[in-house]
């Protein structure tokens, strides 16, 4: 069983592999065709980082090389049974395992009071700006998908994104309504906060 745990772009770059070989220019263009790198961070240097990694740990092989007049040679990889083992494994975790993350923006919301009212309002209603910009252009994404009847199974990563961004904006304008209008109060301090009660204290030391 493949022991290299794959990047969330090493997933992305099997993913297209298990299609047809490609090299990577190709792949570049079909990622950001069908909007992969709104779920993975895509780079020319990161992507072909990627792809040499995958080659050394024989997740794939170089099939072909490619020549468009004067531009350099293009190399085209293909997955190996190694490679479709390793993506095999890595996607039974990432859909079946709870993985702890930590997102930003919970840090954002622990130090709202220290922000203060007016600072915190302003750079709330900024988040909720570029959310609403963002669940707009999701929309006609999901109208173009739907238009050109793509099989749902295939943009199934880019449906959950989008109704996570539909919910964030929802939750955020709640948010900024309830700090406004006074019913979550600012504090200005720092209350002593504990979740350990003396007796449960009091029994831990005893």
């Amino acid at each position: 069983m493949p022991s290299v745990k794959l990047t969330a772009l090493g997933v992305a770059v099997l993913e297209l592999l298990h299609e047809k070989p490609m090299h990577p220019y190709e792949m570049a263009q079909l990622m950001r065709e069908r909007y992969v790198d709104r779920r993975v961070k895509l780079k020319a240097g990161s992507l072909y980082h990627t792809v040499e990694r995958l080659q050394q740990n024989g997740f794939l092989e170089v099939v072909d090389t490619q020549r468009d007049g004067r531009r350099p040679e293009r190399t085209v990889y293909a997955m190996t049974p190694a490679g479709q083992d390793a993506l095999e494994q890595r996607g039974r975790e990432l859909l079946g395992d709870v993985a702890e993350e930590y997102p930003a923006f919970l840090s954002g919301l622990a130090v709202i009071d220290e922000l203060g009212h007016d600072t915190a309002l302003v750079e709330l209603e900024h988040r909720i700006t570029l959310l609403r910009a963002s669940v707009a252009a999701d929309q006609v994404m999901l109208k173009q998908v739907r238009g050109e009847a793509v099989p749902e199974v295939y943009w199934l990563d880019f449906r959950y994104a989008a109704d996570h961004r539909a919910f964030e904006l929802e939750w955020c304008e709640r948010l900024y309504a309830d700090l406004s209008s006074g019913r979550i109060p600012f504090q200005g301090h720092k209350p002593a906060l504990s979740l350990i009660t003396e007796e449960t204290h009091d029994r831990e030391t005893s």
